[in-house]
C-alpha cells in the first residue's frame, strides 16, 4: 500500500509539473496546446546534449554522484540550460506558428498545436534516434523507509524523493511568481479579460511570452525528472499528454494549484490500478477517476463556474 502511494506521488510529481504549464497556457492563451508534452521530451533531450557539453568544458568527462544521488552537479546546470533552449524553442514556435494564428478563432489554434507536436516529435527523433538515453549508469539502492510489515514497508530512492521534492519547490516558487510580482499579477489580469488588462496598460504580448517561457521552462523540468527516474525516449512526452490533460482538466482549467492536486490523482488513480487491473490499464483507470469526479463537479476541483 504505502509502495503503491509513494509510486503515485512520484508519477504525479512528473505529471503535475507538465500539466501547470498545460493550464498555464489555455488560462492566458485560450487554447489547448496538444506541444506541451513535446516540450516535455525536448527539454529531457536537450539536458543530454547540454549535460554532454558541460562534462566536455568542465573536462571531467564522468560525472561523479552529487551526496545519495545517481547525478552530479553538471546534470543540474544541463537541466537548467535545457529549461532555456525549450523556452527559446517554445519562443519561436509561437513566433512561426502560433503569432500568426492568435486572432483566428481556438480550433485553429489546437489543430496547429497538434501539427507542431507531430513535427517536433519527428524531429527529435531524427536528431537523436530512437533508442532510449539516460543521463547516468549508476545504480541507486533503494533505502527502506518503512519495514515490510507496515502496510507493506516502502522503499524509495534519493532520486525519487528529489523528484517529489522538486515538484513540490518549483510550484510554490511558481505560486510565489503569480502572487507577489508585477509579472504574476499581469499575467493573471491577462488571463481574466485580456482586453481590459491592454487597456490598463499591461503588456498582453510581453504576457504571452513569458507564459511561454515558463510553460515550456517547466515542461523540460518535468522531462529531466522523468529521465532520472526512468529513461529518455523520444516518445516521453507523448505518452504523458493524456494524463497532462486530465490532471489539467481534473483539477479545474486555470488553477495552478488544481492541476498540481490533478496530478497527484491522476498519478496515484495510476499507481493503484496496476495491481488490480494490470499496468496496460493504468491511463484507463485515470480517466475514470476524471469522468467520476467531473459528473460531481463538472468545472473540476478548483475550477470556477463560467
Amino acid at each position: 500500500m504505502l509502495q503503491l502511494l509513494a509510486d503515485g506521488l512520484i508519477v504525479g510529481s512528473v505529471i503535475a509539473l507538465g500539466a501547470v504549464g498545460l493550464t498555464l497556457t489555455y488560462s492566458i492563451l485560450r487554447f489547448a496546446n496538444f506541444g506541451q508534452g513535446e516540450f516535455m521530451t525536448w527539454g529531457a533531450y536537450l539536458a543530454v546534449t547540454a549535460l554532454a557539453f558541460v562534462l566536455a568544458v568542465t573536462g571531467g568527462g564522468v560525472m561523479e554522484p552529487l551526496g545519495p544521488f545517481s547525478f552530479g552537479w553538471q546534470l543540474v546546470a544541463a537541466m537548467v540550460l535545457a529549461a532555456a533552449l525549450t523556452a527559446g524553442l517554445a519562443l519561436l514556435v509561437d513566433w512561426a506558428l502560433f503569432r500568426r494564428l492568435r486572432r483566428g478563432n481556438a480550433i485553429t489554434l489546437v489543430i496547429a498545436s497538434f501539427g507542431a507536436a507531430l513535427a517536433l516529435r519527428n524531429l527529435v527523433q531524427f536528431l537523436y534516434g530512437t533508442l532510449p538515453e539516460y543521463y547516468t549508469r549508476e545504480i541507486q539502492i533503494a533505502v527502506r523507509l518503512v519495514p515490510r510489515d507496515v502496510l507493506g514497508g516502502l522503499r524509495i530512492t534519493p532520486d525519487q524523493m528529489l523528484v517529489i521534492g522538486m515538484a513540490g519547490a518549483v510550484v510554490l516558487g511558481l505560486h510565489l511568481l503569480l502572487t507577489r510580482t508585477t509579472l504574476g499579477r499581469a499575467m493573471r489580469a491577462t488571463a481574466m479579460n485580456p482586453a481590459l488588462a491592454r487597456v490598463a496598460g499591461v503588456d498582453v504580448e510581453g504576457v504571452i511570452r513569458a507564459t511561454w517561457v515558463i510553460g515550456a521552462a517547466l515542461a523540460a523540468v518535468a522531462g529531466v525528472m522523468a529521465g532520472i527516474v526512468g529513461q529518455v525516449r523520444p516518445m516521453l512526452g507523448f505518452d504523458l499528454l493524456l494524463p497532462l490533460f486530465a490532471a489539467a482538466i481534473l483539477g479545474g482549467i486555470g488553477s495552478v494549484w488544481g492541476a498540481v492536486l490533478g496530478g497527484f490523482i491522476v498519478g496515484l488513480a495510476e499507481s493503484f490500478s496496476v495491481p488490480l487491473f494490470g499496468a496496460e490499464y493504468r491511463a484507463a483507470t485515470a480517466f475514470l477517476v476524471l469522468i467520476a469526479i467531473l459528473l460531481l463537479r463538472p468545472t473540476g476541483l478548483f475550477g470556477e463556474k463560467p
